[in-house]
């Protein structure tokens, strides 16, 4: 038990960091920073609608496998992973994604949109892998803890999304979703004993997808290292709505005290 909690801790120390990380991407602006802990808050809560959606999708796949899927396990499963799992948590973090950029606490950049997606998905990947302290082996909470695939989904999500608000083109908000999901279902999907069933040797697509979440995460250090001294991904795509005086006033507070 206690070896199982180390190995969890361990697993998790790189999520912790990329908050950390990003949270600090600009230390002496309290607001991105509030917005950045509003984003963990919101991809931790995101949990729970999950369980709601799901089990909602969960009853509506179990009446299409009585009814039209009775011996076709494969799809069955392929039906469960890219709409009860995939489809559910990247809708609802989507949407906690676009609660809070309504929030406007203050003007974001391209840079900054694609921050407070991945630390949605990094919050609410860390709230996942729990569940996994408790049953799950070794090798598999350190592979997921290293991969962080809701991080690297997170990452296309918010780059797209950002690509959004530059442009003015609506086709990278469709984008924003749509590869995250078909990415997310995908890997999920690989891994259920139906597909090995079927073909044992299709086994490499999960590997394959496990290194795909590595590049997404070597890209999006990429991005940040990048976004450094590019100007377009530091120009602001949203516009900042007034603050009461007396809130404004206790944010720079709390920002002089975190600094």
């Amino acid at each position: 038990m206690i070896v199982n909690i180390l190995i969890f801790v361990l697993s998790i120390i790189p999520s912790v960091l990329i908050f950390l990380w990003l949270r600090n991407r600009h230390k002496d602006d309290p607001l991105y920073r509030k917005s950045c802990n509003s984003a963990f808050i919101r991809g931790i809560v995101s949990v729970l609608p999950i369980l709601v959606l799901s089990g909602v999708l969960f009853l509506l796949n179990g009446v299409i496998r009585v009814f039209l899927l009775q011996n076709a396990d494969i799809l069955y499963k392929a039906i469960y992973t890219f709409v009860v799992l995939a489809f559910a948590e990247e809708l609802v973090k989507f949407l906690a994604f676009r609660l809070l950029l309504k929030k406007k606490f203050c003007a974001y950049s391209w840079a900054d949109v694609v921050a407070l997606m991945v630390i949605i998905g990094t919050a609410f990947g860390l709230i996942e892998d729990l569940p996994y302290a408790i049953g799950a082996d070794a090798i598999t909470m350190l592979v997921r803890g290293f991969t962080m695939g809701h991080v690297g989904y997170g990452f296309l999500m918010g780059w797209f999304y950002g690509k959004k608000l530059y442009t003015g083109k609506k086709r990278y908000g469709v984008i924003a979703f749509l590869l995250p999901w078909l990415l997310h279902g995908l890997y999920d999907f690989s891994l259920s004993p139906e597909l090995l069933a079927w073909n044992e040797n299709l086994a490499i697509v999960a590997i394959v997808l496990a290194l795909v979440d590595l590049v997404m995460l070597a890209l999006m250090f990429r991005f940040f290292l990048h976004a450094r001294k590019t100007e377009r991904y530091n120009v602001p795509v949203t516009a900042a709505e007034a603050m009461p005086a007396q809130e404004s006033a206790s944010v720079e507070t709390d920002g002089a005290k975190a600094g």
